[in-house]
């Protein structure tokens, strides 16, 4: 039973349930607060003494700073004088190099031809060398190998039948492209085994 009291004792007013009553203060830091002034330097001896609090209606109690909101904005009369509505005035300026249009021009005119033209041209495009073929079919037989020997690597690790599938497609796309790749060489080659 001895128990039971104790637990009772400590459990009346404590808890979830109680909330703490809001700070009460007195008008001068109420007001302090409201307009977010900094603290004075300086106070009287005696505001230090302890004394009873008394007592103020219910209309003389301020919420703490944190659940007051005060604004941030200047206000549009200090905007203006700063100049934050003044607009920066347009300048235009040249987009090209005028003079050397007039020169370009000039040489039309002289010539008949544009000079800036032939240097926008570069070099003709080289056509395709039967060369790279070659290094396209190399290429796909060094491609073929290295998916054998994966294929055989995860066999030995005993995950050959998870890419057994995968493998095994990608080898017949790269040896359907290289069996193209031979037809054109062989079509080339009687082509030019016809004309001598």
């Amino acid at each position: 039973m001895a128990s039971k009291d104790r637990v009772d004792a400590v459990t009346k007013g404590t808890g979830f349930g109680h909330c703490r009553k809001p700070a009460a203060y007195i008008p001068e830091t109420c007001k302090l607060l409201k307009e977010g002034d900094p603290l004075p330097l300086q106070c009287s001896p005696t505001s230090s003494q302890m004394t009873a609090p008394s007592k103020q209606p219910a209309s003389a109690i301020c919420l703490s700073p944190g659940l007051t909101t005060r604004s941030h904005l200047r206000p549009a009369s200090l905007c203006q004088a700063n100049g934050a509505y003044s607009r920066d005035q347009f300048r235009p300026q040249a987009t090209r190099d005028l003079e050397k249009e007039k020169r370009r021009l000039q040489n039309i005119f002289a010539t008949g031809k544009d000079p800036e033209e032939r240097k926008r041209k570069g070099p003709p495009a080289r056509q395709e060398e039967p060369a790279h073929e070659l290094d396209r079919f190399e290429e796909l037989v060094r491609e073929v190998q290295e998916r054998k020997e994966f294929l055989a690597a995860m066999e030995a690790l005993g995950q050959g039948r998870q890419y057994h599938g995968i493998i095994l497609t990608e080898i017949s796309q790269k040896i359907r492209e290289m069996e193209d790749i031979d037809h054109k060489r062989t079509e080339e080659l009687t082509k030019a085994l016809a004309t001598t």
